[in-house]
């Protein structure tokens, strides 16, 4: 069994979320972190010294903090070959695409775009920034909607991590008020990643208890 301690509305705690709801397995999720509190503790600083989120433990093992981390350990645990290959070569390059998009997407997204939108009051907002912020973001974008013309997934045929860490900042990328490019095979994926079931649950998640009125 999986605990997990992680508010729902945390991106780093969906693409966990979503990982586990891929590969089927059974979980308890702690709400911890922004309104509910509880990273100050001293039983959570236990468990993960940088007092963030999301911390995994697998059963009595040690915990595990740090989403990359966390996402590799349950894929070369618990997934099948075609989501996280047991050969090098092309685990590497599912790993590669990961890493390229938590680096250049998620990181590029999250405080530059959807800080400045979202947790930022409107009067505060500063629509010049956020229109550079989009346009750099997008033009990392117009990679992934390259990669994606040539396959369903990112990485290839079938659904691997990679795609946990592009997918999960997809829904907030679309859904939030800003003006986007056009990318043909980006917006498809996207759409397609939305009749997902496990991608429904714990992706497409409200986040309205984060935004600044």
């Amino acid at each position: 069994m999986l605990t997990i301690w992680g508010r729902k509305t945390s991106s780093n705690v969906q693409a966990l979320m979503w990982c586990v709801g891929e590969l089927g397995l059974p979980y308890t999720r702690h709400d911890a972190g922004h309104i509910h509190g509880g990273l100050d503790t001293d039983a959570f600083g236990a468990l993960n010294p940088n007092r963030t989120v999301p911390v995994l433990q697998d059963g009595d093992g040690t915990p595990i903090w740090e989403t990359g981390a966390i996402l590799r350990y349950l894929a070369a645990t618990y997934g099948d070959d075609g989501f996280w290959p047991q050969d090098s070569h092309p685990r590497a390059q599912v790993d590669k695409w990961a890493e390229w998009a938590k680096i250049n997407i998620a990181m590029e997204f999250t405080v530059p775009v959807f800080w400045r939108v979202i947790r930022t009051a409107p009067q505060d907002q500063d629509t010049d920034a956020i229109r550079t912020a989009v346009r750099e973001l997008e033009h990392k974008l117009m990679i992934a909607d390259r990669q994606l013309s040539h396959a369903p997934f990112l990485a290839g045929p079938e659904l691997t991590l990679a795609d946990i860490q592009l997918g999960h900042v997809l829904h907030r990328y679309y859904d939030i008020e800003i003006v986007r490019a056009d990318f043909m095979h980006l917006r498809q994926y996207y759409d397609d990643l939305c009749q997902r079931p496990a991608y429904r649950e714990h992706v497409m998640v409200s986040y309205d208890s984060l935004r600044v009125r």
